[in-house]
């Protein structure tokens, strides 16, 4: 049996699909620093030194959409880009879990 076919990603300029990307790429390493999860030091370390040239690609994603006139973000679009790319579960590891009722 074939796992549902996600719907479609919104249209998006190349800008913005880059902006999604570097997002996402971004919010994973800060998932993987998190330190309210279990894990060691050293990938936390590893994710951290990726992080600076993942968060130099974002700001670079948003320059570019800035100079060439892309100077809103249509938020509806986006998030609706972001959840087809399982945004919501990618960034759900960069908040602090409930307690446990231990």
């Amino acid at each position: 049996m074939l796992p549902p076919e996600l719907p479609p990603l919104p249209a998006l300029t190349r800008a913005e699909g880059e902006l999604i990307d570097r997002y996402l790429d971004v919010a994973d390493l800060l998932g993987r620093i998190n330190p309210a999860h279990h894990g060691d030091t050293y990938r936390g370390l590893r994710a951290a030194q990726a992080l600076v040239a993942k968060a130099t690609e974002l700001r670079d994603a948003l320059a570019l959409m800035h100079q060439r006139g892309e100077t809103e973000l249509h938020a509806p679009t986006l998030a609706r880009a972001l959840r087809v790319l399982d945004g919501e579960r990618r960034t759900s590891r960069v908040t602090i879990p409930a307690p446990s009722d231990s």
